[in-house]
């Protein structure tokens, strides 16, 4: 099945929307709401453990059928099962992009079973204290050396279910900053720490920069025999990994057909599987995979990454609002929106259609925001009363983990009253002073879960991945590949060798 391509401008609905648009870019959602008791209700889809409530947006039911028609005539329907079942759709790189078939039990590889089960080996003996480093000694620390992909899905995982953590400590390195590289070591004992280098081609710059000044500080207490009791890789490239010194044995494939931003479902996700235990690592394939199965089956209509990302498209390519704020009500995420920032914008920041033309239209959004309620004494302020419009997406959990009732009922009176005062604002409010206007109609989503746990996160990341997806779709773009990053690579190597 043939990947489509479709300027969406050329549809009949872009043109309806942009006729549509006109009539109601000036609709104040308060009205809306006014004049349909059952907006909340219209505008509201359930899978499982959460609820997505885009009524706060400015659209109506017309706006909604408008949108789906785009999708349509976008054939995102061809483009889902062309994705789905294995068609190369990274044109540009000759690639399937399969990073579902990581957490699809029902019809997983026998190589990724294969992995799995390697991975839960791997943790349990290294949680157990069965593997020790080379002077007997039990491990403490695991230290994850990566970069993007290869270090913001597992690290944004991994802290995000800190709640579930065992004892050991986990580690990040990426930046190939020394000072940083530096500061770890001086936390840890190499006697009890074993290093996680992952990086598909072995080549990576910062990675193996990284990885060679860390060899080479083990170097100065432990021998060469010592480095497969310590260092581990996740890797495309293993003669690369045997030539580091790697025992074949402690080498962890990846396949090209998972890009990186979408890796940490791999053994990219061993530092996490290490940190929260293989059982609560499986959840969260699960849920992904539970997310994974809605996109590809539920109606267009009740289908919550289809109706995520066509709003996106709506703000992006006819209000023209050219960032999107996410703000999780749980200090838990505080990396989540950093994760989103690769997965989002180096698969969408395109200006070449899937025709080889440059595109016309806007395509990506920026991503941006923090952690409620922090986010509510730093930027949204801005969003409030400024004169730039971000639709917001609110993350939240009905749910403490801790069950302290009383900050989490604080916690979540604001994430409720900050989408609703963005919508109300002072409208139709007699207002003294001035300064205390606000005009409100500003847009947001609700994502709400039962509970933070290895199953919702999961199905939170699965959702954005899919919302990504369509959004490449209709802006018909390649969203998985990155020569932009690349680019900064060559110079950066041309720079070094002048």
């Amino acid at each position: 099945m043939a990947f489509p391509s479709v300027n969406p401008t050329t549809t009949e609905a872009w043109k309806k929307l942009q006729h549509h648009f006109e009539e109601i870019k000036h609709e104040h959602m308060v009205d809306l709401f006014a004049e349909n008791l059952d907006r909340e209700k219209q505008f509201s889809v359930t899978l499982e453990e959460v609820q997505l409530d885009y009524s706060k947006n400015r659209i109506t039911q017309q706006t909604k059928d408008l949108l789906l028609q785009l999708a349509e005539e976008c054939k995102l329907q061809e483009a889902i099962e062309a994705q789905f079942s294995g068609e190369k759709i990274n044109k540009t790189e000759d690639r399937a992009v399969l990073h579902t078939k990581l957490r699809d039990f029902g019809e997983m590889k026998y190589s990724v079973k294969k992995v799995l089960r390697k991975m839960k080996r791997f943790s349990n003996h290294i949680i157990k204290g069965k593997w020790t480093g080379f002077s007997g000694k039990k491990i403490t620390d695991v230290v994850n050396i990566g970069i993007g992909g290869s270090d913001l899905g597992p690290k944004m995982v991994t802290n995000a279910l800190s709640y579930y953590k065992n004892h050991l400590n986990i580690h990040y390195i990426s930046n190939v900053d020394g000072d940083h590289v530096q500061d770890i070591l001086k936390k840890i004992n190499l006697e009890n720490t074993v290093f996680i280098i992952v990086s598909k081609s072995f080549t990576t710059q910062e990675t193996m920069a990284n990885a060679n000044t860390i060899r080479q500080w083990f170097l100065q207490k432990a021998t060469q025999l010592d480095i497969e009791r310590h260092f581990v890789a996740v890797t495309a490239n293993k003669k690369e990994a045997e030539g580091f010194g790697i025992y074949s044995e402690n080498i962890f494939p990846m396949w090209d057909w998972v890009g990186g931003r979408f890796s940490l479902w791999s053994a990219v996700g061993l530092s996490t599987c290490c940190a929260i235990g293989y059982k609560n690592f499986e959840f969260l394939l699960q849920g992904a995979y539970k997310v994974d199965t809605h996109f590809k089956n539920a109606p267009f209509s009740e289908n919550i990454p289809v109706l995520m990302a066509l709003l996106s498209v709506w703000y992006a390519n006819f209000f023209d609002f050219e960032t999107e704020a996410v703000i999780p009500y749980s200090q838990y995420l505080h990396y989540f929106v950093d994760y989103l920032q690769q997965a989002s914008m180096e698969s969408n920041g395109k200006s070449t259609d899937r025709t080889g033309n440059p595109v016309t239209y806007q395509t990506g959004t920026i991503v941006w925001g923090s952690t409620g309620t922090n986010a509510q004494h730093a930027f949204m302020q801005l969003l409030h009363q400024g004169t730039k419009i971000a639709p917001v997406d609110f993350i939240g959990f009905n749910q403490s983990l801790f069950n302290n009732k009383l900050h989490h009922n604080l916690l979540m009176a604001n994430f409720y009253a900050q989408s609703t005062a963005l919508m109300k604002g002072t409208y139709k409010t007699d207002v003294a002073n001035k300064y205390n206007f606000f005009t409100g109609n500003k847009p947001s989503n609700t994502i709400l879960f039962k509970k933070l746990t290895p199953y919702t996160l999961g199905m939170l990341i699965a959702m954005y991945e899919h919302k990504i997806f369509v959004q490449g779709v209709i802006w018909n773009i390649f969203s998985y590949d990155q020569w932009g990053v690349e680019l900064g690579k060559k110079m950066a190597k041309t720079i070094l060798r002048k």
